[in-house]
């Protein structure tokens, strides 16, 4: 091999776990979620749709979103949720007939952050590469 393809092949080597880590996601929960707490995918889907909506201590579970037409919502919907916007559109027309609201929506990832962190019993996701505190990691989207 020669010199600059060693040194593309190296480079390669080096960026693809970072470019991996920045494409998973973090379910993220409130402090005050038990630290023991961890979630399957099918648990966090059953959160997001609200056939789940107490944590195991019997407090109010709080899901957030991010806005419709954002990259991270759109992934976090195929991968944990596995539905598409229109059986979306249609599952929450029908909730509403039944008094049940959709997540709250946050518009960004700082606001995602602030909310989980300051709300009690609340859920979100945010991208693996962003930089967090105060809150728990109940489980990783790859």
């Amino acid at each position: 091999m020669t010199r600059p393809l060693q040194l593309v092949a190296i480079l390669v080597a080096l960026l693809l776990p970072s470019m991996a880590n920045a494409e998973a996601l973090l379910v993220i929960a409130n402090p005050s979620v038990d630290s023991t707490t961890q979630l399957t995918l099918d648990q966090i889907a059953a959160i997001y749709l609200l056939r789940m909506v107490v944590w195991p201590n019997g407090s109010h579970i709080v899901p957030v979103n991010r806005e419709a037409n954002s990259e991270i919502r759109e992934k976090f919907t195929a991968s944990v949720v596995r539905q598409d916007d229109a059986r979306l559109a249609t599952y929450w027309n029908e909730m509403h007939f039944t008094g049940k609201q959709p997540p709250v929506v946050q518009e960004s990832e700082q606001a995602m952050l602030a909310f989980v962190q300051n709300v009690p019993g609340s859920i979100g996701y945010i991208n693996a590469s962003t930089r967090f505190a105060n809150v728990r990691v109940l489980a990783i989207v790859p």
